[in-house]
């Protein structure tokens, strides 16, 4: 791969490989980040996103592969590299007895290009801690200020790995608000998770990873949209439904129901299954009393693809 800066790439990644003695933790994986966006890697624990991360970071270094970042050769050029991103890991540690004022200030001295503490610390609303230490911070007010911590140096790329892990689901909104707000500056951000709704409120694209490679690489609509049945219609009747009624109606691919007159359709194609059920009903007397339509989601996706569910505490065994 040529070092030359491409105006609209943030990150190249060909035919990434890395290998813990026998353990194949990354396999021949290959994407691009676009600049200014907000790309995740989704999957559960060991399927080498964080492997993929600290590859691309400079972290770990590659068995086999090449991987640019801002244009730049990680390998050859990892210390540039690094003063132009910004990295929050899964477990960080800080000095116990600064604040956070003077820990940024310490880590921006690291830096020749670099954001002023009170600045950063307005940025993820934490300028009424900075005179307090880290341990005196909530959980979500950590994480916050991990993110701040990898923004000193101005970064132009950020690295997020499972950054509301643990977070309660009001600290995890607000981690979302901080992410929103980078992504709004320009700035390109990485992340990995195993929550589906957090890919899916925050990604423009998604690759979905599984045993060391990506099986599925889109916008989580196109995605979702690439299922044979991407909507479930849920209904409840006043009568008994007739399953092969159900397995006949336009765009149905399958059915569940219950004596009760509860019911679900997998359905390819709303447009042509409502009408078709409503027209049913009409002409058979039977009547409605409860109606909806969801679409499939990131896991419906993820168990399409792999056959498995999604499930994950957010962190990855060593060497994963």
């Amino acid at each position: 791969m040529s070092s030359v800066e491409d105006n609209d790439t943030a990150i190249a990644v060909r035919g990434l490989v890395k290998r813990f003695g026998t353990l194949t933790a990354v396999n021949d994986v290959s994407f691009t980040v676009r600049r200014g966006e907000v790309f995740g890697v989704l999957g559960p624990n060991a399927a080498g996103k964080t492997t993929t991360l600290e590859c691309i970071e400079g972290l770990q270094a590659p068995t086999s592969g090449d991987i640019e970042v801002l244009g730049l050769d990680v390998r050859r050029d990892t210390a540039r590299v690094k003063e132009r991103i910004g990295v929050q890991l899964q477990a960080s540690a800080y000095f116990d007895y600064l604040t956070l004022r003077e820990i940024l200030a310490l880590f921006g001295r690291f830096y020749s290009r670099r954001i002023a503490p009170d600045d950063l610390l307005a940025k993820v609303r934490l300028l009424d801690k900075a005179d307090a230490t880290v341990r005196k911070l909530s959980g979500g007010q950590k994480q916050r200020f991990t993110i701040a911590a990898a923004l000193v140096n101005d970064a132009e790329v950020l690295f997020l790995d499972e950054p509301t892990t643990g977070l309660d689901p009001q600290a995890r909104r607000d981690l979302w608000a901080s992410i929103q707000g980078f992504h709004a500056e320009g700035r390109t951000v990485v992340l990995t998770t195993h929550y589906m709704e957090e890919a899916q409120a925050l990604c423009q694209r998604v690759a979905i990873m599984d045993r060391g490679v990506i099986v599925g690489l889109d916008t989580p609509a196109n995605l979702i949209r690439s299922l044979p049945a991407p909507f479930e219609v849920k209904g409840v009747a006043d009568g008994r439904v007739p399953a092969e009624v159900l397995e006949s109606l336009a765009g149905v691919i399958s059915v569940r129901h219950d004596d009760d007159g509860a019911f679900s359709l997998r359905s390819a194609d709303t447009s042509s299954t409502l009408p078709a059920l409503i027209e049913w009903m009409s002409q058979a007397g039977v009547r409605l009393t409860h109606l909806e339509v969801v679409q499939a989601t990131l896991e419906d996706v993820f168990l399409a693809f792999t056959g498995r569910e999604l499930q994950g505490d957010g962190t990855e065994e060593a060497g994963s």
